[in-house]
C-alpha cells in the first residue's frame, strides 16, 4: 500500500517540476546573461527536460485521482507563485513586493471557485 496519497505525490511531483521550470525560465537571466541566447536555450532546454521528467508523472497521478483539469491547472499556478516568489527574493535578488501578495489572493479566489463541490 502507497503511503503517500495520490494527491500529495501530484503536489511534491508539481512542486519539484516547478523548481526546474523556474529556473530553465528565469536562471539564465543571472548565470548566462553573458551568453548568446541560444546557448541560453539550449541550457534551458536540458534543465526543462526535468521539469517534464517530475510534471508529467505527477499531472497522470492527479488525474487518475479524479483531478479535473481545471483543478490541475490551479493547482500548478498556486505551486508556481509559491515556488516564483522566493527565487525572485532569494536567488535573483529581487524585492518583495505588494503585487505578489495580491497575485497570490487571486490565487486563492482561484482555488476557491475550481475546488468548491
Amino acid at each position: 500500500m502507497n503511503a503517500i496519497s495520490p494527491s500529495l505525490q501530484t503536489v511534491l511531483l508539481l512542486a519539484a517540476s516547478n523548481v526546474f521550470m523556474t529556473f530553465a525560465w528565469y536562471g539564465h537571466l543571472k548565470n548566462l546573461a553573458d551568453k548568446p541566447w541560444y546557448i541560453a536555450a539550449l541550457v534551458s532546454w536540458g534543465i526543462a527536460l526535468f521539469e517534464y521528467l517530475l510534471q508529467v508523472p505527477g499531472n497522470r497521478i492527479g488525474f487518475g485521482a479524479g483531478m479535473t483539469l481545471a483543478q490541475l491547472k490551479i493547482t500548478q499556478e498556486v505551486i508556481t507563485l509559491a515556488v516564483f516568489v522566493p527565487f525572485a527574493m532569494v536567488y535573483m535578488d529581487q524585492p518583495l513586493k505588494l503585487d505578489f501578495v495580491w497575485a497570490g489572493l487571486c490565487i486563492v479566489g482561484a482555488v476557491f471557485f475550481i475546488f468548491r463541490g
